[in-house]
């Protein structure tokens, strides 16, 4: 028998983090569902065991989530206000025969991204049948179309958030806001000496890079275009490395022309 979750157990955040995060990010790069669990009964716990309850056995009124998690229908109501105000469940009324109708709650479209995912194995296919098609030549001119669509993109938002006479160190920190923003946990940093750094701490395409090198090679190509500078790869995730980091110096530079 499932042993039932303590009423009295203190919240602690999300593992994504406090629900005010939540409710603002809406979950758009982490999964927290597979997370390690904080500890027995905490309500973070439950609170996965009440989104999993309605993926897996669809919509349902506090009581019967409650009985498919055991815990009290205090507590997994408790939750169910908390993930509403977080956008990832809705609820709605249902008449059921004679008496009051009841509420009766659903995941929204937001909470699927709390859900593992296994994009990078998509990915990782796709390519190997576009390769099988067309060999490297083809591989090449998707990742050389990517690079174009990701060029506009970026370069729409340095036009619309920057003046006209933006400094290269201010495109850099719009650069690695962008790629914060889109998984990569980007950071623009600027040393001792002056030099401008650009790193990803995080690899959002390491399920690509590994095998297809020529997403890193893209990338590069897509940063000296995009900042017009000479960017050269300092550090980098697919070898080992902690970070992939670059280092960014203006055409002109005495530095760059040396190279």
């Amino acid at each position: 028998m499932a042993t039932r979750h303590d009423e009295t157990a203190v919240t602690v955040p999300f593992e994504h983090g406090t629900d005010d995060q939540l409710m603002e990010r809406r979950v758009r790069t982490l999964t927290p569902l597979v997370t390690p669990t904080p500890g027995p009964g905490a309500s973070s716990t439950l609170r996965r065991e009440v989104l999993y309850a309605l993926r897996t056995g669809g919509p349902a009124a506090p009581d019967q989530i409650a009985d498919r998690v055991a815990a009290s229908r205090t507590g997994v109501l408790q939750q169910l206000r908390t993930l509403e105000s977080a956008g990832l469940v809705s609820r709605s009324l249902s008449r059921h025969g004679v008496g009051r109708p009841r509420h009766v709650y659903d995941l929204t479209p937001a909470a699927q991204e709390l859900f593992p995912a296994n994009y990078g194995a998509l990915a990782q296919s796709i390519l190997t049948a576009l390769r099988s098609l067309g060999g490297d030549a083809l591989l090449r001119q998707v990742f050389e179309a990517r690079r174009e669509h990701l060029k506009s993109r970026i370069g729409s938002r340095l036009v619309e958030r920057l003046p006209a006479n933006a400094s290269l160190w201010e495109k850099v920190r719009e650069v690695a806001s962008y790629q914060d923003e889109t998984g990569y946990l980007g950071r623009a940093t600027r040393d001792e000496s002056g030099a401008i750094h650009l790193s990803e701490h995080n690899c959002a395409i390491s399920g690509v890079s590994g095998p297809y090198p020529i997403a890193c090679e893209e990338e590069l190509a897509l940063f000296g275009e995009i900042l017009d500078a000479r960017v050269t790869r300092e550090c980098h995730i697919a070898s080992g490395g902690r970070s992939c980091t670059y280092r960014v110096e203006p055409l002109d530079s005495p530095a760059a022309l040396e190279k």
